[in-house]
C-alpha cells in the first residue's frame, strides 16, 4: 500500500469513528423537554471543550494566525445565521423549519473543523508512518464525542438515530479528503493551519453561545446545564489533550 492511500485510509477510520457517537441514542427512545436542554448543554460542553484545544494548538504555530482564524469563524457563524433566518423552507431530512436551520449551522461547523482535523492527520504523517497513525487514532477517539455531539442536537430536534448517524459521518468526509493534500505537501499547508484551528473554534464558540445554550436554557433549569455543559468540557478538554498536532 502507497503512502498516500495508506493516509487516505487511515483518515477514512477516524471519519467513520465520528457515526459511533450517534449510538447511545438507540437506548434512549423518549425526549423530555428537559431532556432536550441536557442534550444541548452536553453537546455545548462538547463544542466548548472542543475549541478550547483548537485555539490552544493553533497558539502554539501562530497566536496572530489563531486569533484571525477565530474572528473569521465567528463572524462565518453570524452571516450563515442570518442567510439561513430567511430560508423558511429549508430541511434536513425530516426537520424542518428552525429545526433544520439550526442543524444546518451545526454540521456547517462541524464539518468545517474536519477540514482542519485532516489536514492536522496529513500534516503528522509528514513526521512519519507511526507518528500519523498516533495522532490519527487520537483524533478517531476524539471524533467519537464530537459525532454525539452533533447527535445530541439532531436527535432531539426529530432526526432518526441513522441519519444521526450518517450525518456525523457526513460532517468528517473532509478529514480523509484533506488528509492526502496535506501529507502530499507538509510545507504548504502547515503555515494555513493555525488559521483553519482558529476558524473552526471561533465558529464553534458563537454558536454554542448564540444558540446551543440558550436552547438549552429554554428547557432546562440554569444549574443542570451549566454542570453538565462543564462536565462535557472536561471529557472533551481530556480527549483534547490527546491530539499534539
Amino acid at each position: 500500500m502507497s503512502d498516500a492511500l495508506t493516509v487516505f485510509v487511515v483518515a477514512l477510520a477516524t471519519a467513520l469513528a465520528t457515526g459511533l457517537g450517534a449510538l447511545p441514542f438507540l437506548f434512549f427512545k423518549e425526549m423530555t423537554p428537559t431532556w432536550v436542554g441536557v442534550s444541548n448543554a452536553l453537546a455545548a460542553g462538547f463544542m466548548l471543550g472542543a475549541s478550547v484545544g483548537l485555539f490552544y494548538e493553533g497558539g502554539l504555530a501562530s497566536v496572530g494566525r489563531t486569533v484571525a482564524g477565530g474572528i473569521l469563524g465567528a463572524l462565518f457563524v453570524l452571516g450563515s445565521r442570518l442567510i439561513l433566518h430567511e430560508r423558511k423552507d429549508l430541511h434536513v431530512g425530516a426537520l424542518r423549519g428552525a429545526g433544520a436551520r439550526s442543524a444546518v449551522m451545526i454540521l456547517a461547523v462541524m464539518t468545517i473543523h474536519s477540514f482542519t482535523e485532516g489536514v492536522g492527520v496529513g500534516v503528522s504523517f509528514g513526521g512519519g508512518r507511526d507518528l500519523g497513525i498516533l495522532i490519527a487514532l487520537a483524533i478517531a477517539i476524539h471524533n467519537i464525542p464530537e459525532g454525539l455531539a452533533i447527535s445530541l442536537t439532531l436527535v432531539p430536534r426529530g432526526a432518526s438515530v441513522r441519519s444521526a448517524a450518517a450525518w456525523s459521518v457526513l460532517s468528517s468526509v473532509p478529514q480523509p479528503l484533506m488528509a492526502v493534500p496535506a501529507y502530499l505537501g507538509v510545507q504548504v499547508f502547515e503555515p494555513v493551519l493555525p488559521v483553519g484551528l482558529g476558524f473552526a473554534g471561533g465558529a464553534m464558540l458563537w454558536l454554542v453561545v448564540s444558540q446551543i445554550v440558550p436552547d438549552a436554557r429554554s428547557t432546562a433549569s440554569d444549574t443542570v446545564v451549566g454542570g453538565v455543559a462543564v462536565a462535557g468540557v472536561l471529557v472533551m478538554t481530556a480527549l483534547g489533550a490527546l491530539i499534539v498536532v
